[in-house]
């Protein structure tokens, strides 16, 4: 069942994944990347992914301290999600 949930939001999460990476070189994107780091954090977890909790906590804590250089976090976190792409 669990499974089956991650199946259905892995495309939310390469959306997001996206947002992020644009976030490092669009500042409008600043507000909206924390937003979808908080709720990366909040849910990998739930979806057994420990450490993409970990990362996304990481990158939410870089953007809110306005560091923008956060595409090589990016980059960690869609290689554990998704690493056959």
């Amino acid at each position: 069942m669990l499974a089956a949930l991650w199946q259905k939001n892995q495309p939310l999460m390469l959306e997001r994944l996206d947002l992020l990476d644009r976030a490092s070189t669009h500042p409008e994107l600043h507000e909206e990347a924390i937003a979808v780091a908080h709720k990366m954090a909040g849910t990998l977890g739930m979806f057994g992914f420990p450490e993409g909790t970990a990362i996304a906590r990481e990158i939410e804590l870089a953007l809110e301290a306005g560091n923008r250089n956060i595409s090589h976090l990016a980059a960690r976190l869609r290689a554990l999600l998704f690493p056959t792409r």
